[in-house]
């Protein structure tokens, strides 16, 4: 198992690409805590994974809110005793927009909750795991490599996520902590379909479709393609992997 004895926390773990990699990890060998707004969702995944025989914790916590960062790291050290991963993947999409129209409410709030959460969350993780190293793994996505008109406010909050994780890479390197990010193409869990307005939902078939022209291999992502990209940046077999950005695009930044 390619995480056996490690002790990893997702955030966002709840539904879509968190619950498939918490799953994954899971099934690896990892101690997962799962980490969720919404608790019902955190117990969900918590229970599946330990339905599997193996071990998972959940706790609430909304990941734009220091304390509530600084409390599910404690959670993890208090409850296994350690922290090796820390996956910061909770996230909020925005609905399609002109730039003008984009309400400061909803600006600042995608910034909390996609950009902001990683700072915070690396923040707590980070002297934990100076002692012994450890892996810090950052959802980002596509958008903030090759933009789509109308969603501003989200791709401007995964640019800044892509840079930051490379600014992280390069200060906590000498600490053995690897610091990487994964950039997505849409996908049709919650997150996905929320950077959809309501007329592309109301006509998937088409909307599917206009999608899948611009991916090269011709689908759009899984959770689980997400998972994968993950246990391998989170693993031994990605060693000399730090400050990169994993594309699980199909080819869409090309």
């Amino acid at each position: 198992m390619k995480l056996d004895g490690k002790v990893a926390l997702i955030t966002g773990a709840g539904s879509g690409f968190g619950k498939a990699t918490a799953i994954l990890f899971a099934k690896e060998g990892a101690k997962v805590v799962v980490a969720d707004m919404d608790l019902d969702s955190a117990k969900r995944t918590a229970a599946l994974i330990k339905e599997s025989g193996n071990e998972a914790s959940y706790v609430q916590a909304d990941v734009s809110v220091s304390a509530d960062c600084e409390r599910m790291i404690k959670f993890a050290v208090e409850k296994y005793g350690k922290l090796d991963i820390l996956h910061n993947n909770a996230g909020i999409p925005s609905t399609p927009s002109p730039f003008e129209n984009i309400e400061e409410g909803v600006w600042d709030r995608i910034m909390a909750v996609n950009l902001k959460s990683v700072y915070l969350g690396s923040k707590f993780a980070i002297p934990v795991m100076k002692a012994s190293g450890g892996v810090i793994i950052n959802t980002s996505s596509v958008s903030g490599v090759r933009v789509r008109p109308g969603n501003a406010a989200y791709t401007t909050s995964k640019g800044a996520v892509t840079h930051l994780t490379k600014c992280l890479a390069v200060e906590l390197g000498p600490f053995k902590i690897r610091v990487n990010s994964i950039s997505p193409v849409i996908s049709e869990t919650p997150l996905g379909l929320g950077l959809m307005t309501d007329a592309m939902k109301k006509d998937m078939e088409a909307t599917r479709k206009a999608f899948l022209s611009t991916i090269p291999l011709g689908r759009l992502v899984d959770p689980e393609d997400v998972a994968k990209a993950a246990l391998f940046l989170a693993s031994d077999d990605s060693p000399m992997c730090t400050g990169i950005d994993l594309l699980v695009d199909g080819g869409r930044a090309i």
